[in-house]
């Protein structure tokens, strides 16, 4: 009997770059996704449906893995519920409430502020040690988050001038960055048993989320094209991301496999300009530029002492 390789699929899986790129370009998409959702669906609609769907798609994959490991969890239950409901539910409602006051190029280049707010939250709550090049990296990247916030006349930001999208999506990475310091402590279960549980979390916080919409009047179902935009955001951003940002981890280790999160913003410009024709100002470059030193500063190796 012949001799076959491994599967079309087992090698895909086994390739932790081509994972990494297109788990930073499916977060980009959400950026687009954001933008296209207004008039075809309310933005607390789509964090409901999002969590929803994701969350009943992992019960039902990994539901008695959650049962057998939930002595573990549930120990960590009350850490679980904060990360839940600031990374997932908190972080995407601001995010989607964004999209309707600002561009995706902006929502984009912020985004990649993250690891900056991560670096700053590691500090304040876990006293984490900052290098002098890493607080040279904050300072950089916040140059470039205040020429966003500014729309490139820095003299806005005396007056206060700051578009509200813009200050809602800065909140919004404040809030994930909150998570991403608490996940260096997560139990020690599976990461997608730990993923179904944030998921599920994420969906019952949404609803009283949702609520205030439907308490506005202000709600409004996904439209065809809206069931379109939520399904990408549910499969994509939230189901595949995960999956195979994990697998990546695995296979190169967390920090080889965080550095691929810096594609986020220079993806998310690209697919700004090219889908939806947004303007590409020449303070988008500099901010752009900015951030993305500032990163590549922070995460500079120290160089080894020679005996």
């Amino acid at each position: 009997m012949p001799v076959t390789g491994p599967s079309l699929l087992t090698r895909f899986y086994a390739r932790p770059i081509l994972l990494l790129v297109l788990v930073t370009l499916f977060w980009a998409g959400n950026t687009i996704a954001g933008r296209l959702a207004i008039g075809e669906v309310s933005p607390l609609a789509v964090v409901f449906l999002r969590w929803v769907m994701v969350s009943g798609l992992m019960v039902v994959l990994y539901g008695r893995q959650v049962k057998a490991e939930w002595p573990m969890l549930k120990q960590h239950l009350p850490v679980m519920a904060l990360m839940g409901t600031l990374g997932f539910t908190a972080f995407n409602a601001l995010f989607y409430v964004a999209a309707h006051s600002t561009t995706a190029l902006n929502l984009g280049i912020l985004q990649g502020s993250m690891p900056m707010f991560v670096l700053l939250g590691a500090l304040v709550l876990l006293r984490a040690p900052v290098r002098a090049v890493q607080v040279l990296g904050v300072v950089v990247t916040m140059a470039g988050v205040a020429l966003i916030a500014s729309q490139g006349d820095l003299s806005r930001l005396a007056t206060l001038e700051v578009n509200p999208g813009d200050g809602l999506m800065i909140l919004a990475c404040l809030f994930y960055s909150v998570y991403a310091v608490l996940l260096r402590n997560r139990p020690a279960v599976s990461g997608m048993v730990f993923f179904t549980v944030l998921s599920v979390i994420a969906a019952l916080v949404s609803l009283p989320v949702f609520a205030i919409e439907l308490v506005q009047g202000t709600q409004q179902w996904p439209t065809a094209k809206g069931w379109l935009v939520v399904g990408y955001i549910a499969l994509f951003p939230s189901f595949l991301s995960q999956i195979f940002f994990m697998r990546g981890v695995e296979l190169i280790g967390p920090e080889r496999a965080g550095v691929f999160i810096n594609l986020v913003p220079i993806f998310s410009s690209f697919l700004a300009v090219a889908l939806l024709g947004e303007p590409f100002h020449l303070y988008h470059a500099a901010a752009l530029a900015l951030v993305l030193l500032g990163i590549a500063l922070s995460e500079r190796k120290p160089r080894p002492v020679m005996g």
